[in-house]
């Protein structure tokens, strides 16, 4: 029998029926991850990601069945990972691996009925009962056989299973010595060669792993026009150049921070040229809006976005500045905005990239209440060849400078098609690539962009405060999307200054950033964010005086010398984040108790066997999200999420301040907003052995 039914007349319909084709295997397997909502594309890693790969197993009756992993790296290489049980009754299969080969893996699940486990599990019931008790001796003896007759199985486990069915068949020892032996460690053997005479396969599946750095970073984001920058006696302004914001260089790197992100460094239009705060009436002086893209060069002729502001220098210029980065151990990020000022000379080339309205002007850009009159937004609708072909002209004209990370901005306002299409080309030149996804949308469109090939995406983590908030935030980009989509935790933006941070005191700055820094594998700052930057334009969720629109020089040293800063603390995050892997994980987050609604607990656990000197890593991060009082309270920890033993006392030691507490299941915290609003603990060790 095979399930399904011969064609012919149905005896009950009395009309022929084709025959439905079986699907499910003889020991079914569904619910595999990891896995997109839509399989037309695949899921993604990153170069020493642990990935969860699950599935549930099971068959008829009462008989055990087990899983196997099988991966075949891009380099052809297989791995076979047994897979363990998840919560009892659920029929959920895992095995945790640590992809660390760039490109595709084809990885399946192989579904068996288990004969030993099933041996062990009926052996034990009936040989404690004393039922059938030599028999049950004599069937796990000829399971044990037929292993040693397996010659593909490594010499010395033939030979321990060997004796073990000799004991087993040897009726001069003690029912109890024989009964002991169903538990023997031996039968754990049988790892990636199961004894099994009933399988079946899971289609094939492939998850895409990528370079590290599109997982993995800590971004730094600042105005190279403002580094430098003075004003004169006159009033007005001498701009900052890549030659001294390469001096800024220095105090990036010290804080920790491997990402330089840089807003769009291109001439800047002067038609419709905003002024101070959004203002429509700009001064002389004031430099415009970096993404109003498109403008003058130095011989009066129109540049666009392959070209660099002439306030800023030359191609020589950027790509020193790319090195100086590079040198301290940065990559340069750049900001890819595809959009026209009136001057660009799109504008004049190609009107057809534009909308045009009725009265003939051309739209410009809006996200209501915002206006930017001085931007042209690109219709792709009658072009989109061109366009697409001027914009890969762009991206390797600026991948030839040294750029390999793109801030790409408001990409939801592009069509999907596009981006998928751009990122795929441009992966298959160089896979090193990175885009970063600027788009605060509704969580389709975000979902769908990562899905069609975004490495990172901006999130709302900026406006997720409450300790309520952020375990469902945290929990669903590390859980529920942690197969395609990986958030990048920002603290803030040239456009986002967050009530949270404008009334929260360097409290909210501190608290904010430790979140960021260690919730997540990749994290951002804005220039000024270690300043505790504050004050808002009335009206607005964005900084008064905004740097999008003037030159914004600022004394870092000063601010350091003088306690006004954060920059240390911020260097403290990034130390700790570069000497803990745990903390380079984004799907291990697990969150923990706390008797007061404003304490967030939640820790990071990798197992030893997946860092570099097989010992595990624990971190635990205790903080109070109330930047506004001082918090005592007790915390309840699961210590199996921990790799511990509930009961067991273990040392912890806090990376910023040195302290060291022995710690258990729950434990008395006291979190003062003003002083110390947040622990990040190490698991030093268990206290009792």
């Amino acid at each position: 029998m095979n399930g399904g039914r011969a064609g012919g007349a149905h005896p009950r319909y009395g009309r022929n029926v084709t025959a439905h084709p079986v699907l499910a295997g003889r020991i079914p397997i569904t619910g595999i991850t990891p896995a997109l909502p839509d399989r037309r594309w695949r899921p993604k890693a990153y170069d020493g990601e642990v990935v969860p790969f699950r599935a549930t197993v099971f068959r008829e009756g009462h008989d055990q069945v087990g899983a196997m992993l099988v991966l075949v790296s891009p380099s052809g290489a297989e791995r076979r990972e047994r897979m363990a049980p998840l919560a009892s009754g659920t029929d959920r299969w895992e095995a945790k691996v640590l992809l660390d080969e760039l490109g595709i893996w084809r990885w399946h699940v192989t579904g068996f009925d288990d004969e030993v486990a099933t041996w062990r599990h009926d052996a034990a019931l009936k040989v404690d009962a004393g039922v059938d008790v030599e028999l049950m001796f004599e069937i796990g003896a000829r399971l044990l056989d037929r292993a040693v007759a397996d010659t593909k199985r490594p010499s010395a486990a033939r030979k321990r299973l060997a004796a073990l069915s000799a004991a087993l068949r040897d009726t001069q020892a003690s029912v109890a010595d024989r009964r002991a032996l169903i538990d023997a460690p031996a039968l754990e053997e049988f790892g990636p060669r199961p004894l099994a005479r009933l399988s079946s396969d899971s289609d094939e599946h492939e998850i895409l792993v990528e370079r590290r750095r599109a997982g993995v970073g800590s971004w730094y984001e600042f105005f190279p026009r403002s580094e430098g920058a003075k004003q004169l006696k006159d009033g007005s302004w001498k701009s900052g150049t890549f030659r001294t914001a390469a001096k800024r260089l220095d105090g990036v790197a010290a804080m920790g921070f491997d990402v330089v992100y840089l807003p769009p460094i291109h001439p800047i239009g002067v038609t419709n040229r905003k002024g101070r705060n959004n203002t429509l009436d700009p001064g002389p002086n004031d430099p415009g809006s970096p993404w109003a893209i498109g403008g003058p060069l130095a011989d009066g002729t129109p540049g666009g976005h392959d070209a660099v502001h002439p306030d800023l220098g030359t191609l020589a210029d950027f790509r020193a500045f790319v090195r100086r980065a590079a040198a301290l151990g940065m990559e340069v990020a750049l900001d890819l905005a595809l959009q026209a000022s009136p001057d660009h000379p799109w504008v004049t080339e190609h009107p057809e990239w534009f909308t045009q309205l009725p009265d003939g002007t051309i739209r410009y850009a809006e996200n209501p209440p915002k206006k930017y009159q001085d931007i042209y937004p690109v219709n792709f609708d009658d072009d989109p060849e061109g366009i697409f072909d001027e914009v890969l002209r762009i991206v390797r004209h600026w991948m030839k400078q040294g750029v390999r990370i793109f801030r790409v901005d408001n990409p939801h306002t592009k069509p999907l098609p596009f981006w998928e299409r751009l990122i795929h080309t441009v992966n298959d030149e160089d896979p090193g690539v990175v885009f970063l996804a600027e788009a605060f949308t509704r969580p389709a469109m975000m979902r769908a962009l990562a899905m069609v090939g975004f490495q990172q995406s901006y999130s709302y983590f900026t406006w997720r405060n409450t300790k309520e908030e952020l375990e469902e935030f945290l929990t669903s980009v590390s859980q529920e999307t942690a197969d395609f989509m990986r958030p990048n935790l920002f603290v803030n933006t040239p456009d986002i200054l967050t009530e949270y941070l404008q009334f929260g005191g360097p409290a909210a700055f501190t608290v904010r950033a430790t979140i960021a820094a260690t919730a997540a594998p990749t994290w951002g700052v804005y220039s000024g964010f270690e300043l505790f930057e504050s004050v808002a334009r009335p009206g607005a969720e964005e900084a008064i005086d905004n740097e999008k629109y003037e030159y914004k020089p600022r004394d870092f040293a000063a601010a350091e010398r003088e306690g006004r800063s954060l920059a240390l603390y911020l260097g403290i995050l990034n130390a700790i984040r570069a000497a803990h892997p745990a903390l380079g994980q984004l799907r291990n987050i697990r969150f923990h108790a706390s008797d007061d609604d404003a304490v967030l607990v939640y820790s990071k656990h990798l197992e030893g066997r997946f860092t570099s000197d097989g010992v595990d890593d624990t971190i635990i991060v205790v903080a109070n999200v109330d930047p506004h009082s001082v918090r005592e309270t007790t915390v309840h920890l699961d210590l199996a999420l921990l790799g511990l033993e509930p009961g067991r006392r273990f040392e912890v030691q806090d990376l910023v301040t040195g302290d060291r507490w022995e710690w258990g299941d729950a434990n008395y915290v006291r979190l003062d907003a003003f002083t110390r609003p947040a622990h990040i603990l190490h698991v030093v060790r268990s206290a009792n052995g």
